[in-house]
């Protein structure tokens, strides 16, 4: 039975319970502990997603609660066969959500993740029914990789210690029911007992015979997950290598992606994919980790690649094999590694790869393996001394997500360029919040007024020059142009680093200029963004993608503080493709070798536009959230709520869409096409 509630309506008297039931036979709906009646509606949009549901079935209801304040209340879904679903209502609870996030994407993205955590789950279904292969399509991979002639074999590596049978028995037939054929499966079992016998021989010394392409080895010793690992390497004669574990399991056109991908582009040397989880026993699919392209940022703040990982075995040998010295997270130092040396590396936007819950697996808990935070520590440490960068990675309160700081001798100045217009209140309170929130020696503030029109305004600037040297203040005689407001003030700076920050914006986190510096001053690094949050403390920004609304947005904007978002994402040092102008920082050689901002954007989209140009001169734009702030948007320039704005807004959007049409073509490679261009949640796109 797949159930979701849609949204809740607290208007009128009562509540109003609206969404879908859905099940082979059809489902009834009771209202318990408390009054009121149900309406079945049809559902066109519900039953084209289930082609076995008759269109005419009523899937849809309507719950009409007596009482706004009715709360501790549920819904019994039930079918004839005894299938049953209870939702138990808060509305107490429901409401003060409601009003602490705000709902900027509508109630229904936050309703469910109160009362109904599991609609995800249920969204995920239909997910897995519209966007993965049945018998049909698994066949003609088949037959396609016969016709286009492909003999790339890939070597499925896995080291197996006592592994429960029925997951490795899971584990094998999920490798032999692949589509594509040409793959061999490498196990090496450092599972013995005393008296050297390992609980699943017998069963793989059988295999052996049915299918040549199983290769197994005991093991006389358990050397470690890492060198157990090389054991089952040293088996492997394909091009590629795969890495697997014992108890997971893989889609069934897992291996047919990964060669389709290989023969794509020659140049290829790494792949991964998207994953989920798997729970033990019942198999049910949960939390699918849909990934963006490959994001070395994002690698070094955690290891989002994960699984499936596939290597071209020529750069394995090259870069060496798992090193004992990082058991725990020796994948990670591996991958570390490998995308060093590589020329490319593919990321294939399909779930591929199904991580197994159990007790003792990492999917389920950290708890089980603490030792792995402190090896993921020191393999990105290993990686920033072969690479010559001058950083270190520091463990967070968040498990195997690190903070990196960069070591650099070099104290540049810093220039940080504040456009304004009167709203002293909130310029004294920005300008504060640098004072206090660094401890960075080098900087200075260039206020660019624009047009003030009360007196008090111009005392506060000299009174602010007069107080400290580090202020400036410089003027900007022409109308409102975002874009040229700052074009001006990046001529006046003498920093060798520009800070453009708005008005409106209040810092947070202690050593804010540092942690922006860090990166900006790396070669290979355009514009650096913050984590800035609305004064009701939900998500203002924390990177922008390209094709929201079809023009680009705000990623998990409205999301409440404390919520991680998908692969976590909201709490990881990344690059995206842009990042907000209220709060960048960029090398001023850089801003000046893009032509600053595109003047041409007076309000809207300026900043996106300067970072893809930036991403067009070959540099990188990282997030971070270790530098905070508040961003009380728009204060001081209002809303698009007359025509002539909303006019100058929708010329704007048309302009950033017709200078890079391929982001809306090609899609965002920092998001994913599996995820919905309508919200900002991070929500699946479901057709």
């Amino acid at each position: 039975m797949d159930v979701c509630i849609d949204y809740i309506d607290f208007s009128g008297n009562g509540q109003k319970v609206h969404g879908w039931a859905v099940d082979s036979e059809q489902v009834e709906i009771q209202i318990q502990n408390a009054r009121g009646n149900i309406r079945r509606l049809e559902r066109v949009d519900v039953t084209r997603m289930y082609s076995d549901v008759e269109r005419d079935r009523k899937v849809g209801f309507e719950v009409s609660v007596e009482g706004k304040n009715t709360k501790n209340y549920t819904l019994l879904f039930t079918t004839p066969s005894g299938l049953e679903e209870e939702i138990l209502f808060d509305a107490a609870l429901i409401r003060q959500k409601r009003r602490r996030a705000g709902f900027r994407q509508g109630i229904k993205n936050y309703i469910i993740r109160i009362i109904h955590p599991s609609r995800y789950k249920d969204y995920y279904k239909i997910w897995i029914r519209q966007n993965e292969p049945h018998k049909k399509a698994l066949l003609r991979q088949r037959e396609e990789a016969i016709k286009q002639g492909w003999n790339t074999k890939v070597s499925i590596v896995i080291p197996l210690y006592r592994t429960n049978p029925r997951q490795l028995k899971e584990m094998i037939a999920s490798v032999q029911n692949q589509s594509y054929e040409k793959w061999e499966l490498c196990l090496a079992d450092a599972g013995a007992d005393d008296n050297g016998q390992t609980p699943n021989e017998e069963y793989v010394e059988k295999l052996l015979k049915r299918d040549s392409r199983i290769k197994y080895k005991k093991l006389d010793f358990n050397y470690g997950i890492a060198e157990n690992t090389n054991r089952a390497i040293e088996m492997a004669t394909g091009q590629w290598v795969a890495f697997m574990d014992h108890d997971d399991i893989i889609s069934p056109e897992a291996v047919y992606q990964v060669v389709r991908s290989i023969h794509s582009d020659e140049e290829i040397d790494v792949i991964y994919s998207d994953q989920d989880k798997v729970e033990d026993e019942s198999g049910r699919r949960r939390e699918p980790l849909m990934k963006p392209d490959f994001s070395m940022d994002f690698l070094r703040s955690r290891n989002y690649i994960s699984h499936l990982f596939v290597v071209r075995k020529d750069l394995l040998d090259t870069v060496g094999w798992l090193n004992e010295e990082y058991d725990g997270s020796q994948d990670y130092d591996l991958t570390l590694r490998c995308v060093e040396k590589a020329r490319k590396i593919y990321h294939i936007p399909k779930v591929l790869y199904h991580w197994r819950i159990s007790s003792a697996s990492t999917a389920l808990s950290l708890e089980a393996k603490p030792y792995v935070i402190e090896s993921g520590r020191k393999a990105i440490d290993a990686h920033f001394k072969r690479t010559g960068i001058p950083a270190h990675a520091e463990t967070t309160d968040y498990g195997t997500i690190y903070r990196i700081r960069y070591d650099w001798k070099e104290k540049p100045l810093v220039s940080i360029l504040i456009p304004n217009k009167d709203h002293i209140a909130e310029l004294e309170a920005c300008i504060q919040s640098v004072f206090q929130k660094n401890d960075y020696p080098n900087y200075e503030i260039v206020i660019i007024e624009n047009n003030s029109e009360e007196q008090e305004t111009f005392d506060f600037y000299e009174k602010l020059q007069k107080a400290d040297s580090r202020v400036k203040v410089i003027y900007y005689e022409g109308a409102f142009n975002y874009s040229a407001i700052n074009n001006f003030g990046a001529k006046e700076a003498a920093g060798e680093y520009l800070l453009l920050l708005n008005n409106d914006t209040k810092l947070i986190s202690n050593g804010f200029l540092e942690e922006m510096l860090g990166y900006a001053m790396r070669s290979d690094v355009g514009a650096v963004g913050a984590r800035l949050y609305y004064y009701d403390d939900t998500i203002q920004h924390v990177g922008v993608v390209i094709g929201y609304g079809n023009l680009a947005g705000h990623a998990f904007v409205g999301i409440p503080w404390g919520n991680h978002g998908m692969l976590q994402r909201i709490i990881c040092t990344q690059n995206y493709s842009a990042v907000t102008a209220a709060c960048l920082m960029v090398a001023k050689s850089k801003f000046l070798e893009v032509g600053g901002l595109t003047e041409d954007f007076a309000v809207a989209f300026n900043d996106v536009d300067f970072c893809l140009k930036l991403r067009a001169a070959g540099y990188l734009n990282v997030y971070t959230p270790w530098a905070e702030a508040y961003h009380f948007e728009s204060k001081s320039r209002g809303y698009e709520d007359t025509p002539e704005k909303k006019e100058r807004f929708e010329r704007e959007g048309a302009l950033l869409r017709s200078r890079w049409p391929e982001y809306y073509t090609k899609g965002d490679p920092y998001y994913s096409p599996n995820l919905s261009l309508e919200v900002a949640d991070f929500s699946l796109q479901i057709r």
